[in-house]
């Protein structure tokens, strides 16, 4: 469902409409390369902001039409530029991309959740609005749906990789929830499981979940293949919180995953997926 470690932005997959191949991986090599700038390495703070900032730029320049630095033009900007060309890409998203990327280097806590939907508003939603372009759907419904699933697979992803967010000083739980049960920002960064820690964690997969329910009814909007695409997307999120329901949400100490053996089930789930009644019978349970 994913290229490399990228994980919540299916990519090329066989599912998806050979001709919109190119320029979703285009997208996909700038979303990783820019992440990679502000997250892999040893480059100093100031060394991966001066990197992203040289990124949007080349960014801009393929945007006008002119030509980028050679630095990433044969991996990222000739691709995008082909196909910010060809399909009207709108560059306002791929900059929310770079923004969330940017903040991710100077902002580490989230006060509330409104707070930290604001960050998925421009580290995720975005992903799915440029696919959305790319297929021609652009209702205001849509755009919605799209927006929630998207937001709850990085909440998913946030929630899946607490054990590893913490070592890094990130904690995505917001200030307000973690405040609710009497745990600590400085106990959740350093992984610190608890009957507390594990409820806040219920009560954010819970608000994944339902985001994820608000959202799943896209699937029957898009065509084709692309709505089956969408279907193992959204079960694969569900999926994931289910093995973390599983494990009694104790995240902080292992982070669940989802394997080949998971194959049959999503396939399952998401043929079952109808539009009276939205299946996420893999949020229930495990196996």
């Amino acid at each position: 469902m994913s290229i490399e470690h990228y994980e919540n932005f299916p990519v090329a997959s066989w599912l998806c409409p050979p001709a919109l191949r190119p320029p979703i991986v285009a997208i996909y090599h700038f979303a990783r390369t820019a992440d990679d700038i502000a997250d892999e390495g040893d480059a100093s703070t100031g060394e991966r902001l001066a990197s992203l900032r040289r990124f949007r730029a080349d960014l801009h320049a393929v945007a006008a039409g002119g030509s980028p630095s050679a630095a990433w033009a044969q991996t990222v900007f000739l691709p995008l530029g082909a196909a910010m060309l060809q399909y009207r890409l709108p560059l306002q998203l791929l900059e929310d991309l770079l923004d969330a990327f940017e903040q991710d280097l100077v902002k580490n806590r989230y006060q509330d959740r409104e707070d930290l939907v604001d960050y998925c508003r421009r580290s995720a939603n975005p992903i799915g609005r440029l696919l959305l372009h790319l297929y021609g759907v652009n209702d205001s419904l849509a755009l919605r749906r799209s927006d929630a699933i998207c937001t709850s697979l990085q909440l998913i992803n946030f929630w899946q990789d607490v054990s590893r967010d913490g070592p890094r000083g990130r904690v995505y739980a917001p200030q307000a929830d973690l405040a609710r049960y009497g745990v600590s920002t400085d106990e959740f960064a350093a992984c610190r499981d608890s009957a507390a820690a594990r409820s806040v964690l219920r009560d954010l997969c819970h608000w994944a979940e339902q985001s994820m329910h608000d959202g799943a009814p896209l699937v029957h909007q898009l065509p084709g293949r692309a709505g089956w695409e969408l279907r193992l997307v959204v079960q694969g999120g569900l999926r994931i919180l289910a093995r973390i329901r599983a494990m009694d949400h104790a995240s902080l100490l292992h982070r669940p995953q989802l394997g080949a053996f998971d194959l049959p089930a999503l396939f399952w789930s998401a043929a079952r997926m109808t539009r009276t009644s939205t299946s996420t019978s893999s949020a229930t349970e495990a196996p």
